[in-house]
């Protein structure tokens, strides 16, 4: 379908090639680019989305009803490149029958992969083994050395069968030998805890004092657990780190009461410095990479483009969150 009339996009980021191709070429279509990877100010934002009939934006984006007024009246479809859209005022995107596109799926097997290097990489040690080889800690041999925990014949606990967190099993049910069981027992008995719920205002919080002290003191804990996204939202701002209480999780890392936490999301995002996880060795902690491959990210980048496109066009997207 060919308008008569170019209808202005704006993408908020320098997003990976496929989705800015898709859009380049559209017929219909004018794009214009924050050329940069680091997030657009947001009086910027303000000023380049003003007239637009779609908006491409992050995570990062927060697009609040400010942004929505200076987007104007044209503005038809928002397409975030994101699973999470607790960076979108819903509720008033919602109220101007503006459209939104998101991309779930296409992440869920990187995030999943993640979650299971952050297990490895926490249970063996590898980021103290790698800083002996470097400081001269590695003189010789010795039986005990940088011994860690094995995932073999463990007992691995998921909190939250979305997506991601039916990804780390084996796709034979009958080998995975898995049961449903409450919080309290899941923490007593696990090996290992790797967090992929949903965070919503019930489950904020709910990795605290009280479940560490259940957990075993040989327990990796790992974090990888998602925003609100879907056909179920919320307009709470809360970050996907706040599923774990982190003061309580330092102390129960600190004192012993647990033996490793691996985590892909934090409170709050970048986590500063300074913050007292980053001093603990027992504590391996990444840049929200769960997503980070080329392929992943290019497919995002893709289906946000038609999800915009689609919007734009009066079609059903391919991934649109019911308002």
């Amino acid at each position: 379908m060919r308008l008569g009339r170019l209808m202005k996009v704006f993408v908020t980021r320098r997003i990976p090639p496929e989705g800015r191709a898709a859009l380049a070429q559209a017929a219909d279509c004018e794009m214009e680019l924050w050329d940069s990877d680091e997030p657009i100010p947001s009086k910027e934002l303000e000023q380049r989305v003003a007239g637009a009939y779609g908006l491409l934006c992050l995570l990062s984006d927060r697009v609040d009803k400010k942004i929505l007024d200076a987007a104007g009246a044209n503005l038809k479809v928002i397409s975030t490149l994101s699973v999470g859209v607790d960076h979108l005022a819903l509720d008033e995107i919602k109220k101007r029958g503006i459209r939104v596109g998101y991309t779930p799926d296409v992440l869920t097997d990187a995030t999943a992969e993640l979650a299971v290097s952050l297990l490895l990489t926490t249970c063996r040690r590898l980021p103290e083994a790698m800083a002996e080889v470097k400081n001269g800690g590695w003189t010789s041999w010795k039986p005990l050395w940088m011994c860690g925990y094995g995932l073999t014949q463990s007992t691995v606990g998921i909190m939250g069968l979305g997506r991601i967190g039916r990804q780390p099993k084996p796709q034979e049910a009958a080998e995975f030998q898995a049961e449903f069981v409450s919080a309290s027992q899941l923490a007593a008995e696990s090996d290992f805890i790797v967090v992929a719920c949903s965070l919503t205002p019930e489950t904020k919080g709910l990795c605290n004092r009280d479940f560490f002290q259940k957990m075993k003191k040989t327990a990796v804990f790992v974090n990888i657990s998602r925003q609100p996204g879907g056909g179920t939202h919320t307009t709470t701002a809360i970050s996907r780190g706040d599923v774990v209480n982190q003061d309580d999780l330092y102390q129960a890392l600190a004192s012993g009461q647990i033996a490793a936490a691996g985590l892909d999301v934090t409170t709050p995002e970048p986590l500063p410095t300074e913050h007292p996880l980053l001093t603990l060795k027992n504590c391996v902690i990444l840049p929200h990479i769960g997503s980070a491959t080329y392929k992943t990210r290019n497919t995002m980048s893709l289906l946000a483009a038609n999800n915009l496109l689609a919007g734009l066009r009066g079609e059903p997207m391919a991934s649109e969150l019911k308002l």
